[in-house]
């Protein structure tokens, strides 16, 4: 056990690392290349999500939680294994020398559970503690690709933190590990050994690793690390020491539930004053989007248009398509922009209508050629930056709420910290109610946190 030690708001008790069991087959696992789809990721970093259960007596999941994690690792080995971010560019596993750590904490004040998990905007600086870090990279350059965190909440609950660099996979593949890890702790599952058929009927499908099924005829991947090659800029000096450490200004996080009910009367009103009907991802697309330009927290002042990003997800839509379980990345980027008076013009109504016409045409854009202009797509995103634009992160079709029931019931309260990393970034997830509504989760300082809920409210 390594020593207790704390951080602010909570008291570390230990640091586990935790590796997959061998291969059943006596042979090692093997090492899985970057696609094209994951080396634009090898200069971001992890996305975060805390899930926040109630439960009396918190300490006493810890065993069943051990035991149950090396079952989804010995299926996701790689989150167990690092990326060394130079050809040949692999995600490789080495046993004895890599693992993935498991922090188990304690918070200080495990009262605040109840607050932590309301919708209301809470202070961020309440929350960064509860998310799990990656450990630094190696000196040849080589990072972890996943870290765990258990936040203890004594007579009220347990958060538990899951952090997976976003070179490793996708948030589709890392809430099939969530989900494997999930029902592996329900189930009382601790081994795939003596009852390995028992084990594959309970649990989701094990995950396809296999990256050759991700065709590169055109050697996307060259050309993507070679753009990205051209963007890097030329290392230089170090910058000068702070006289002081900057203080960082006061962020708070909250989530907006837009029922379904809500969701449909957008909808209806969106299909009378734009061309189509829309989905219920850019009906709450287009609301917030129009709610973090009047927040002020996104795009550039005075700027005549107004600019939204967000990933669609690819393994139904490439020719042939993936399996669903395949495990890595498979989005793209897909470019929305709008006049910024359309989107503030009028009430509230009619600038949603505008954002949902501007997000249906580029979806409409981007399934008539799923890969077209991908050779472009890192120097498009780069262009666009500078204008501040929204992103999505998250999707309600991975159910963070429906599907992760470690055995004491369905989360209290998910949430993606990561967004704070890029300002005017919207998380989407699933209803915790499970009546086919979205929740939607914002990090803003607090004067752009109020005028987000007013206009939430206005709709």
């Amino acid at each position: 056990m390594a020593p207790p030690s704390s951080q602010p708001g909570v008291r570390v008790l230990d640091r586990i690392r935790v590796s997959p069991p061998p291969p059943s087959d006596s042979a090692q696992y093997p090492a899985l290349p970057l696609t094209f789809f994951d080396v634009a990721w090898l200069f971001t970093g992890p996305v975060e999500r805390l899930f926040f259960f109630r439960h009396p007596d918190p300490a006493s999941t810890l065993p069943r939680l051990g035991s149950s994690l090396p079952v989804a690792l010995r299926r996701f080995y790689p989150l167990a294994g690092t990326i060394r971010p130079r050809p040949p560019f692999l995600i490789s596993y080495a046993p004895g020398a890599d693992a993935l750590t498991l922090v188990v904490a304690e918070s200080d004040s495990p009262d605040d559970f109840d607050r932590l998990v309301a919708r209301a905007p809470r202070d961020l600086a309440g929350i960064r503690p509860l998310v799990p870090q990656l450990p630094p990279p190696g000196e040849d350059g080589a990072f972890a690709l996943a870290a765990v965190q258990v936040t203890l909440f004594p007579g009220h609950g347990l958060c538990l933190g899951v952090s997976v660099h976003h070179a490793a996979c996708d948030d589709a593949s890392t809430m099939h590990f969530v989900r494997t890890w999930a029902a592996a702790c329900r189930l009382g599952i601790e081994s795939e050994g003596g009852s390995a058929e028992e084990a594959t009927l309970l649990l989701p499908p094990p995950p396809v690793l296999d990256r050759s099924v991700v065709a590169d005829p055109d050697d996307l991947r060259g050309k993507t690390l070679a753009g990205m090659a051209r963007l890097a800029p030329p290392p230089g000096p170090p910058p000068p020491p702070q006289q002081q450490e900057e203080v960082k200004p006061p962020m708070l996080m909250a989530s907006f539930l837009l029922p379904r009910h809500q969701i449909d009367r957008i909808k209806e009103g969106v299909t009378e004053k734009a061309d189509g009907k829309v989905s219920s991802f850019v009906a709450a697309s287009a609301l917030a989007w129009v709610c973090l330009l009047k927040s002020g927290s996104t795009g550039v002042a005075g700027a005549e248009r107004s600019h939204m990003l967000f990933s669609a997800e690819c393994r139904s839509r490439l020719s042939p398509p993936l399996p669903a379980e395949y495990f890595g990345n498979c989005l793209r980027p897909c470019f929305v922009e709008a006049a910024t008076a359309e989107l503030l013009s009028g009430d509230t109504a009619d600038g949603v209508a505008a954002a949902a016409s501007a997000i249906g045409s580029a979806i409409r854009e981007m399934e008539q050629g799923v890969l077209d202009g991908a050779e472009g797509w890192l120097g498009r995103v780069m262009s666009v930056l500078p204008q501040r634009p929204m992103s999505v992160g998250g999707s309600p079709r991975h159910g963070v709420y429906e599907t992760t029931d470690f055995g004491w019931g369905r989360p209290a309260r998910v949430e993606m910290v990561s967004v704070e990393k890029t300002p005017g970034t919207v998380a989407l997830a699933d209803c915790p109610e499970g009546d086919g509504g979205i929740e939607l989760g914002v990090v803003l300082p607090p004067d752009a946190m109020d005028a987000f809920s007013s206009c939430f409210a206005a709709i």
